[in-house]
């Protein structure tokens, strides 16, 4: 847990400094306003609000089963995820971080970064944090899904969706069209990058990512699009359309989201990993209760030539086998979703992938297709949420395979 390490020290740092500045400025005299509410968690501010710290998480217990064919069932129950957070920001001095932990996980440190409003348009972000380079899907909080896992296009083309490095976000607003371009240059390993220790280094070098959203009827009541249903009940039709590229300088992971998986040579024995490209395309519209999501991928692969599997030399890459290490191929996600005013909503998947090389039986992308059905009720916004979900899921062997799962969400 090295990059845990690295920032809770910075963090520290920087609420020292905000807090004593706070206590110089009020001589010790007004005390801080301290509140909590189910969604917003504990929230300690000083008495103008120019400093904020806050403490929060969120749990969801689940049931769920899984059934190939006709075979026997296989049930489980698990907390799916389990989140803790501290975050705050200084108005004043433009300066906002996040720390977000899943214990559910044996590695259980998802966000953790530090963010720096240089203009009104425009935040820099230094840290670990959901990548601009993926699906919108993939850049949606756990907490704000419409179903308790991600679409067949998220699993198959993304782990987690996080990156550690340098992000650059800006929004332009022209007249009621909003442009919001976004770049960012990444470890190009995920999650956790730097290892367990100092011998577990990056392979590979960085991945650059960029991505323009586009908002032609303007902005979204806040925080809706920050979550694909329409908590919000959008008055005027709201649409958002996006792109989104990156290219991962030599990828060692299935996704490009890891380092070590597997390593490509040249005919010196020296490492010469591919290098990983995907490119997006979503749309994302709301309107009265309504929410329709559209998302597509195209994922390549690049620097293949005289390549091989071992250092000696002897065992050429063939010209499909790379599918055997990287996720290529394209997918498609479509959602559709109607949220009652009284937070009953219900949502309908259909999602769909293909393997780049259709004839090499080991790619990693199959012909696979998921239908999902879901049920939600939604309380105090998404702060308290029941849902229940049935998926059926086709893959290249024509194997069909029945998910459901009933989760209760809290977030506090």
């Amino acid at each position: 847990m090295k990059i845990i390490r690295v920032y809770i020290p910075m963090i520290l740092l920087v609420l020292t400094i905000i807090l004593s500045k706070e206590s110089i400025a009020q001589n010790g005299d007004i005390p801080a306003n301290v509140s909590f509410e189910l969604g917003n968690g504990l929230q300690i501010s000083s008495q103008n609000g120019n400093y904020v710290f806050g403490l929060g998480g969120m749990i969801q217990p689940t049931i769920g089963f899984e059934q190939i064919e006709d075979n026997d069932a296989d049930y489980f129950l698990n907390s799916r995820r389990s989140y803790f957070n501290i975050q705050g920001k200084a108005v004043q001095e433009k300066v906002s971080f996040l720390i977000q932990t899943d214990f559910s996980l044996t590695q259980p440190l998802l966000d953790a970064w530090l963010s720096y409003q240089v203009h009104s348009s425009t935040a820099i972000t230094v840290g670990q944090k959901q990548t601009i380079g993926n699906n919108r899907e993939m850049m949606i909080m756990e907490d704000q899904l419409q179903f308790v896992d991600r679409s067949l296009l998220s699993s198959q083309f993304s782990a987690s969706g996080r990156e550690f490095g340098l992000y650059i976000d800006s929004k332009i607003q022209l007249g009621e069209i909003i442009l919001k371009p976004s770049i960012a240059v990444t470890s190009g390993d995920g999650r956790n990058s730097f290892g367990s220790d100092s011998r577990d280094v990056d392979l590979g070098g960085m991945k650059y990512a960029a991505r323009l959203d586009i908002l032609p009827l303007g902005a979204f009541t806040e925080n809706n699009d920050l979550c694909i249903a329409d908590l919000a009940h959008e008055e005027r039709p709201k649409l958002v359309i996006g792109a989104a590229a990156s290219y991962n300088d030599g990828a060692s992971n299935i996704t490009g989201e890891g380092h070590g998986d597997f390593l490509i040579y040249n005919i010196e024995g020296k490492q010469q990993l591919p290098d990983y490209r995907q490119l997006y395309a979503d749309i994302l519209f709301k309107f009265k209760g309504i929410s329709v999501l559209g998302e597509y991928v195209i994922a390549t692969a690049t620097s293949l030539e005289q390549t091989y599997t071992d250092n000696l030399g002897q065992a050429p890459l063939l010209p499909t086998q790379i599918s055997e290490f990287l996720a290529l191929g394209s997918g498609y996600n479509a959602t559709v979703g109607y949220t009652l005013k009284k937070g009953y909503g219900l949502d309908i998947r259909y999602s769909a992938v293909q393997p780049e090389f259709e004839f090499n039986p080991n790619s990693l992308v199959g012909e696979w297709t998921e239908t999902s059905v879901g049920f939600s009720r939604y309380l105090k916004g998404n702060s308290l949420k029941l849902h229940a979900s049935i998926s059926q899921i086709t893959n290249d062997s024509d194997q069909n395979i029945t998910r459901g799962n009933l989760m209760f969400q809290l977030r506090f």
